[in-house]
């Protein structure tokens, strides 16, 4: 298969249920592009907020936040397209920045039992990075393989933050990670109602739940991201005493946007 041919549009085998350029002759899926506005607005947003960590923590957390505006321009320009080069960047950009999470952020007691990690963070990150590696160029060759790493990591990543959220005895970190699983639950909902009932949804001519997906799993997937940020830190920097906090006041513990503030730090 050629480069030529993965760039043309509507070569991807997926197309979700809303209907193909009807308000644009240039794009595919008009609100499923444009719903991917959150993972662009975000990050800006949290690499300002996370300066502080960064400092003192880990400066891998801008490369998260790198990688989650990426994956909204990758999944951006798939719905556009609908070409099956969008679809590989879509799904290798969610791959990578799951993988770079879980290397930044694993429990070490869940690493594997090698001696050449040795419960190391820094081996870990290099062995979450060649496995994506691997599975990038893999899934170049395999494409069913982008599905099943993201079904191998994305549900994981729930399942330990429900066993740290049981830890915790902090009532504002309790809530957040409700608010979380919430929302990953309402996007998962979603995600499976458009692609099983799509009929049903065209019929009442409201075929925009892949949309409601984008928005839903982007408020998710950043407050994942601070909530193991958090226990990280509270693990392996307790003495910098990390709290959460929460943009643009305190007090918006609903709606505003969580992020850690140490406060044993002098930067």
């Amino acid at each position: 298969m050629s480069i030529l041919y993965a760039l043309e549009r509507g070569t991807s085998p997926v197309d979700w249920c809303e209907f193909n350029y009807t308000h644009s002759p240039f794009i595919a899926e008009i609100i499923n592009t444009i719903s991917n506005i959150l993972f662009l607005i975000f990050p800006p947003i949290l690499c300002q907020l996370f300066k502080q960590y960064a400092n003192n923590i880990d400066r891998g957390i801008y490369t998260i936040w790198i990688l989650f505006a990426i994956v909204g321009i990758c999944s951006a320009y798939f719905h556009a397209t609908l070409s099956l080069l969008g679809q590989l960047l879509d799904e290798l950009a969610i791959l990578w920045l799951l993988a770079f999470s879980f290397g930044m952020w694993l429990p070490k007691k869940y690493y594997p039992n090698w001696k050449w990690i040795n419960g190391e963070r820094r081996k870990f990150k290099q062995l979450m990075m060649a496995i994506s590696v691997l599975a990038s160029f893999a899934a170049c060759i395999y494409p069913w393989i982008n599905s099943f790493a993201l079904m191998t990591l994305g549900v994981p990543t729930f399942i330990l933050l429900t066993k740290e959220l049981k830890r915790c005895r902090i009532q504002r970190i309790k809530n957040l990670g409700v608010r979380c699983c919430l929302c990953w639950a309402a996007a998962v909902i979603s995600w499976i109602m458009d692609r099983m009932f799509c009929e049903t949804w065209s019929n009442y001519n409201l075929p925009y739940l892949h949309g409601v997906w984008h928005i839903l799993i982007a408020i998710a997937s950043y407050t994942v991201c601070v909530l193991f940020a958090y226990f990280d830190a509270i693990h392996e920097y307790e003495n910098l005493h990390p709290v959460i906090k929460f943009w643009p006041k305190d007090q918006y513990e609903t709606y505003g946007i969580p992020y850690i503030e140490l406060k044993n730090s002098a930067i």
